[in-house]
């Protein structure tokens, strides 16, 4: 299954773009597609429409905390490790995307920011860049989360 495909039909469909990453590759970690698109429902349009931290890099960064799977709250080194990795996928997609900010993901690229929901309809797909964002953030996902997760089950 081309899991960044899914990513993108996912988005196509009407899901946010945290949705959209989630629930891509929720199910390697035994979360169901429905559960995990009501889990990450309110990350969409930068934060339930704060336009802060986009919604793709919530999602990504939701598989990276399961993906980590040794999380223990009592265990400091494991919680930098994690912290660490978050940083580390922030970095690069700033790095290919400009910004991990919604508001200026939007801005930089000439949209209207707006705090409530658009219709979902082909000129909505058309002028706005977030699908490029679903891109890059499940093929991030893909690259350095899923390698991840097959050295654990070796």
């Amino acid at each position: 299954m081309d899991r960044v495909q899914k990513a993108l039909d996912l988005f196509y469909v009407g899901y946010n773009c945290s949705q959209s990453v989630f629930a891509a590759f929720s199910d390697l970690f035994g979360i169901p597609e429905q559960q995990a698109l009501l889990l990450s429902s309110g990350f969409g349009a930068g934060m339930g429409g704060l336009r802060e931290k986009c919604g793709a890099v919530t999602g990504m960064f939701l598989l990276a905390g399961l993906a980590h799977d040794g999380y223990d709250r009592t265990d400091i080194q494991s919680k930098k490790e994690l912290y660490d990795w978050i940083k580390q996928l922030d970095q690069e997609f700033t790095q290919k995307m400009g910004t991990t900010c919604c508001r200026e993901l939007l801005t930089n690229a000439k949209c209207l920011v707006k705090e409530n929901p658009s219709e979902r309809d082909e000129k909505y797909y058309q002028k706005r860049p977030c699908a490029l964002f679903v891109e890059t953030a499940a093929k991030m996902v893909q690259e350095h989360l899923l390698p991840h997760l097959k050295e654990e089950k070796a």
